[in-house]
């Protein structure tokens, strides 16, 4: 049955700011204390010259990947956003009346166009994705992340794309933050401590730069189209939030750093993927569209760049490091589900459709790296909205890295 939803965006989670003493992103209570080895300073220009963007010095290694990303993601988006064009890519069942589990919540209702999201006719539904989506869906009970059961009601990211709505998303974060993110006294380093715990944090606190680069886009998006703010939003200058959310002078110097090593996951596992993915364009599964939209992607330099792969490499060595690592992976695998469960108290539409997406999406990297065992997973047991959302995903990251680009040179 088709339902009018109006909630609201996940961008608009990006209200909290990640800040240094909050150590990994934001949301961390005040009576949280951080070691000061932890809190991190400004970064040394002379260290990381080729790159226009701030970086800590602790993960200089991280330097010659984000030198390659600088080169060739302008390929890389473009190409990226080609498949958002195609039904596999843009199509998703996602349920927007979950309800949450983790908070008590006030219904809280937003009555912006913005927030506004709308199923697609079903007569728009290609049948393929229909019966392939429900021929997929499993339960696993110790899996990396559980879609939403599908329905009849599927949404397509090419009507509703990331925008800002001023949807104030600060309790959901805080509760990721605190609750879900790694504190034990395993992690010498909330991001770069020699525990695949602190990698785990980094690429979560990469997404949420993700989504603070959309934000802000979408901020200066509106400005430029003479669009006029709600009087009661706190977040009107683009200039001034992108300099807080994400600059290396800012609440958290390695924010845009995070959000590197966030796409380097995502492009390894892409490649990780490629096999599998090239496969199922020679079979057919793909439109023509999009079976050549993607064979343009995989093929990009950028997937092959030697330099990419130091984040897999890092997040690999860690699980791998001794027997304790590798059997606390199911640690991860619990973080990514309650991830992707926590967006169900997101009470705004076009977040939680977007969230889920990218929630799923790295959760995805994680599934392909790592798999089970450290040793990165069965390829073949990928589902079509778990590719989907990877690839969506990579293209959310590079679209933020090439906005953070721009405005790191205004």
């Amino acid at each position: 049955m088709k339902y009018f939803i109006q909630l609201a965006y996940l961008a608009c989670l990006s209200s909290v700011t990640q800040t240094p003493t909050e150590a990994f992103a934001p949301g961390i209570p005040a009576s949280f204390s951080w070691p000061s080895s932890q809190i991190h300073t400004k970064n040394n220009r002379d260290i990381f010259s080729p790159s226009p963007l701030g970086l800590s010095a602790a993960t200089e290694e991280l330097t010659p990947g984000i030198n390659s990303i600088n080169k060739w993601n302008s390929e890389m988006k473009e190409k990226l956003d080609a498949i958002r064009e195609h039904p596999y890519f843009r199509l998703y069942s996602v349920d927007m009346l979950g309800t949450c589990e983790y908070m008590p919540q006030e219904l809280f209702e937003c009555y912006s166009q913005t927030c506004e999201i709308f199923p697609v006719d079903e007569e728009e539904i290609p049948d393929e994705i229909r019966s392939l989506d429900m021929d997929e869906h499993e339960f696993e009970l110790d899996g990396w992340a559980r879609w939403d059961m599908p329905s009849e009601d599927y949404y397509d990211i090419s009507q509703f794309p990331e925008d800002f709505t001023a949807y104030d998303g600060a309790e959901v974060w805080r509760f990721i933050h605190d609750r879900i993110a790694f504190h034990d006294d395993t992690i010498t380093d909330e991001y770069d401590g020699d525990n695949w715990k602190a990698d785990f944090n980094k690429a979560v606190s990469g997404f949420h730069s993700c989504v603070s680069a959309h934000v802000v886009m979408g901020i200066q998006k509106k400005l430029d189209n003479g669009e006029e703010l709600d009087e009661d939003c706190q977040w009107t200058d683009p200039r001034v939030e992108f300099d807080r959310r994400l600059g290396e002078g800012g609440e958290n110097p390695q924010a845009i750093e995070n959000l590197y090593f966030g796409y380097m996951l995502l492009l390894s596992a892409a490649k990780a993927a490629r096999e599998r993915l090239l496969e199922d364009c020679q079979q057919g599964k793909f439109e023509d569209g999009a079976a050549e939209a993607l064979r343009s992607i995989l093929s990009c330099p950028l997937i092959d760049d030697e330099h990419i792969g130091v984040a897999s490499k890092k997040l690999h060595d860690h699980a791998l490091k001794d027997e304790k690592s590798t059997q606390t992976l199911w640690e991860a695998r619990l973080r990514t589900r309650d991830l992707f469960r926590i967006v169900n108290c997101v009470q705004c539409s076009k977040c939680r459709l977007h969230g889920k997406i990218g929630i799923m999406g790295l959760s995805t990297a994680f599934q392909v790296l790592l798999g089970r065992s450290g040793e990165g997973g069965d390829i073949t047991r990928i589902h079509r909205v778990e590719m989907a959302c990877l690839m969506i995903t990579l293209s959310k990251f590079s679209t933020a890295i090439s906005f953070c680009n721009e405005m790191t040179k205004a």
